[in-house]
């Protein structure tokens, strides 16, 4: 049998383009002589929609398009994601049936399956989860085999297919099928055991997170093994967004042989038809080949450049205006988009105040130079003083006396400066510049909230925002070796403390910076954010006194001792940290732009939380007292 995998790129909410890019596809398969097409889970309207899925034209639009890729299946058969629609039912959110549906085309029509009763086959687990809403959108197979009183595994038998005078019996899994350990039902499972099941199918659409490729492959090869029949993945690229949080879609489509082996796979973040020949049960796709693996800073960058790439594009945005302070993030973000862009879409601006130091100062302009981008510099120090000023003799009255008048701190002076560089000066610069400013926040600052509301953590998109700051260094260091070839951004930045220098405490040529101990707390605020399991202050208290902490958390051995010379040390800095995550920085991450997801729990829609203020447990409060007893003793 001769297979295509059509690795195609997806444009949420364009059923339109998406058919077209089917219709190119299934050509070009046609000339290769395939005898099956394999599209991903809704290929025609895209995953991540929101309530575009209560529109109901948009859904007439879908069932219009999916009309057309099944009127193609003339000569070959076409396998394809799509929404299916009951239009006489409704779900539980008394809106008309919507289905996560996999679609069989043969001679113009549907194939109708045995025991089933739509002419497509629906999705039985669905995600609730990270991103995903499937339950708020979608009803399973689960909950319509519970409404039509017959049992679920009834409904997962295999589909019957004539392929070139061949019969063939195909398990159909869409996505989260084939990840079933947490669940109750087991779609491969129960599949397998009707005893004739030729060939799995999992049509997915699969957004990338680092190293999930490889748990992929662990799971798949597992189940095959198991099951001793071949499976066959295909994946969509491109990007997806629920608002908040934006996903790059790697695609990575692969084919296991009855070994649990794989035997082909397509290149990652890249549209293609890739053509095949199998024969079930043995392999004529080559011998087995090793698993690619999607852990490692090239992975990352990769991820980082083609989702940031997809998403300017999806948006419109071709020029980019960016803060350049002389410091590691802000010369990454310019290294990058100046590599998505071109240098001449991009204006880097040092806005410097009293606190800037020559140092950070020449670096900016330096940066500038290497990449070749415009360069400018707008002092802020004549508006801030003016601001402060201002703020300070403003009369303030009330019932008509005068009232004492505003005391503007220091700290607060270091706020106003942060907004005069974004509101003001890049805001009004991208304006006059035609695109947008770019906020250049990374995880570590985000988690804890050290960034200014409407100053530092403005712009348009925060494409470093996922990425804690040692994935900061370690991606300017691969641009410069990989990706450019020369030493774009300079080495002295590598070297610099990193520091906000807006006050006398953050001078950088006295080795004054940021408060974040970066090679810990990076560590300590993953926890608290990209732990499966959720880590709060009792597990972290717990772990430090047995003395296990670095081990759990990842950081280097023997920091944590050298931090932090006792326990009361470490309670406050561990107390300090948490009130931050889970007080103020949760209002100012609802605020923040889109972040582009790379880790296995970004902020946004991927990370919900609501404003409940910090809280300790029962027993973290119990550790707290008795290691500070230990201490008094």
């Amino acid at each position: 049998m001769r297979v295509a995998l059509a690795q195609m790129e997806v444009v949420p909410g364009r059923p339109d383009i998406n058919t077209q890019t089917m219709l190119r596809m299934i050509e070009e398969a046609k000339l290769s002589r395939a005898d099956l097409i394999i599209f991903p889970e809704m290929a025609i309207p895209g995953y991540l929609l929101g309530d575009t899925w209560e529109q109901a034209a948009f859904l007439r639009d879908c069932e219009y398009h999916g009309r057309q890729v099944i009127a193609a299946a003339q000569g070959i058969t076409i396998i394809f994601g799509n929404i299916g629609i009951d239009w006489h039912k409704t779900g539980d959110d008394g809106r008309v049936r919507k289905y996560n549906a996999f679609f069989i085309a043969q001679n113009g029509t549907l194939v109708k399956t045995d025991n089933f009763p739509y002419p497509f086959r629906i999705k039985t687990l669905h995600p609730n989860y990270r991103e995903f809403d499937d339950t708020r959108h979608f009803v399973s197979s689960r909950k319509l085999a519970q409404e039509i009183g017959r049992p679920v595994e009834e409904l997962l038998s295999p589909v019957s297919l004539t392929i070139s005078g061949a019969r063939l019996r195909i398990g159909c899994l869409l996505c989260e099928d084939g990840w079933s350990d947490d669940y109750s039902v087991k779609p491969i499972t129960i599949t397998a055991g009707y005893g004739d099941v030729d060939l799995f199918i999992n049509i997915s659409s699969s957004p990338f997170t680092l190293g999930k490729n490889n748990k992929r492959h662990r799971v798949f090869s597992k189940q095959v093994r198991e099951t001793g029949i071949p499976l066959i993945y295909v994946n969509n690229v491109g990007v997806q967004n629920n608002g908040k949080t934006v996903y790059s879609f790697d695609g990575c489509s692969t084919v296991y042989n009855a070994s649990g082996e794989i035997v082909a796979c397509c290149d990652a973040f890249t549209e293609q038809l890739k053509v095949l020949d199998l024969r079930l049960g043995k392999d004529t796709a080559g011998p087995p080949i090793p698993v690619p693996d999607d852990t490692g800073i090239d992975t990352l960058y990769q991820a980082l450049e083609y989702g940031t790439s997809r998403f300017l594009q999806s948006i419109g945005i071709q020029k980019v205006v960016i803060g350049a302070s002389g410091g590691i993030d802000s010369a990454l973000a310019a290294a990058l988009f100046a590599k998505v862009l071109g240098p001449d879409n991009v204006l880097l601006v040092n806005m410097p105040s009293r606190f800037n130091s020559p140092t950070t100062k020449n670096l900016a302009a330096e940066l500038a130079q290497n990449l070749g981008c415009r360069y400018a510099v707008a002092s802020i120090q004549d508006v801030v003083d003016y601001t402060v000023r201002q703020l300070s003799e403003a009369a303030i009255t009330q019932n008509g006396a005068l009232c004492e008048p505003l005391t503007i701190t220091p700290f607060i002076t270091e706020n106003i400066q942060a907004r005069d560089r974004s509101a003001r000066i890049l805001a009004g610069m991208a304006a006059a510049f035609g695109g947008a400013f770019t906020c250049n926040a990374n995880k570590s600052e985000l988690t804890v909230g050290y960034s200014t509301l409407y100053g530092d953590q403005a712009g348009f998109f925060a494409a470093l925002a996922d990425l804690w700051k040692f994935q900061i260094y370690a991606l300017g260091r691969y641009m410069n070796e990989s990706v450019y070839g020369r030493q774009v951004i300079p080495a002295a930045i590598f070297d610099l403390v990193p520091s906000a220098e807006l006050s006398p405490e953050q001078a950088v040529d006295e080795g004054k910076g940021d408060p974040i101990i970066y090679p810990y707390h990076d560590y300590l605020f993953r926890a608290f954010v990209e732990s499966w399991h959720k880590v709060t202050p009792e597990e972290i208290l717990d772990w430090y006194r047995q003395g296990i902490l670095a081990a759990k958390i990842g950081c280097e051995e023997g920091l944590v001792e050298r931090l932090f010379p006792n326990a009361a040390v470490f309670i406050q800095d561990l107390e300090r940290w948490w009130k931050l995550y889970s007080g103020m920085a949760v209002a100012k991450r609802i605020q923040a732009p889109p972040v582009l997801a790379l880790s296995r729990r970004a902020f946004g829609f991927d990370h919900r939380e609501a404003q409940n203020g910090p809280y300790f447990t029962a027993r973290y409060l119990q550790l707290k007292a008795m290691l500070l007893k230990e201490d008094q003793n």
